[in-house]
């Protein structure tokens, strides 16, 4: 990986991952196209980027971190699912990031579930995040868990279960970013830990794979704080319709890359 990939996966990262589009599924497309998409640090790098860009919801939400110790129980209370399940399926959720049929599979039924979700979960009883209680959040940390499919989106999946039990969407969507906190600090540190077990971070490699990690974190980082902010407004304004027909075309798009032979299979 050159250090202008690293830039262009970060920038990807920063720009869709609190949007309902799987910057996961982004990242593994993006990569598979540079040719990269095999390389054991570059499924590292996607993951610690992450952690980066989501960093940035402390940084907008500062305050909302410091304001109460019920804050801190509904995050871990609605992080265990995500980190049972992870530990159960990890090798199943690999072995299924090396199919580019999945995330196209995902993107298109997530498009078309985002095309009526606004319909469907209109009713609003919680106004604001602070307003959600124990057994909300916990139903929210098992919705998180579908975003383990590759092409599911993380923050897709937390807002729309929180719209479901009548969050409103901003709620719902705060909520989704500050539960992506503990979750991606989980997933970043198993990932580094697996990664040195395996051999990484040793070497001649050592100063660039660290030199990458943080221009990587850093890029995504400012682009996520960039970025963030729109994504509310326009989601208390529009809904999620362009969301869904954005995935879809996404879906479809795969689809045809992969039949064409212009996307191979990726390597989990």
């Amino acid at each position: 990986m050159t250090t202008f990939q690293a830039i262009i996966l970060a920038i990807i990262e920063g720009l869709t991952e609190f949007l309902p589009v799987s910057s996961t599924g982004h990242m593994i497309i993006a990569s598979s196209l540079m040719g990269i998409g095999e390389d054991n640090f570059v499924k590292l790098f996607e993951i610690v980027i992450q952690l980066g860009a989501i960093l940035s919801v402390v940084i907008l939400y500062f305050k909302r971190f410091f304001r109460s110790f019920d804050f801190y129980v509904k995050l871990v209370v609605a992080v265990i699912p995500a980190l049972i399940f992870g530990a159960l399926f990890n090798h199943k959720i690999k072995e299924m990031m090396g199919n580019p049929l999945i995330p196209a599979t995902t993107f298109i039924v997530g498009g078309v579930i985002l095309l009526f979700v606004d319909k469907w979960f209109n009713k609003v009883e919680v106004e604001e995040e602070k307003n959600i209680n124990l057994p909300t959040a916990l139903k929210i940390g098992f919705f998180q868990c579908l975003a383990m499919i590759p092409g599911v989106s993380r923050s897709g999946a937390s807002i729309v279960g929180g719209m479901s039990m009548k969050l409103s969407r901003k709620a719902a969507a705060e909520f989704s970013f500050f539960l992506a906190v503990p979750t991606m600090l989980a997933a970043t540190a198993k990932d580094i830990l697996d990664y040195y077990k395996d051999g990484g971070f040793k070497g001649a490699n050592l100063h660039q794979e660290i030199s990458l990690l943080l221009i990587g974190s850093a890029v995504a980082f400012v682009v996520a704080l960039l970025a963030i902010r729109s994504f509310i407004t326009f989601l208390e304004k529009k809904g999620f319709q362009l969301f869904g027909v954005y995935r879809i075309i996404i879906g479809v798009v795969i689809i045809a890359l992969y039949y064409s032979g212009h996307l191979g299979a990726f390597k989990g």
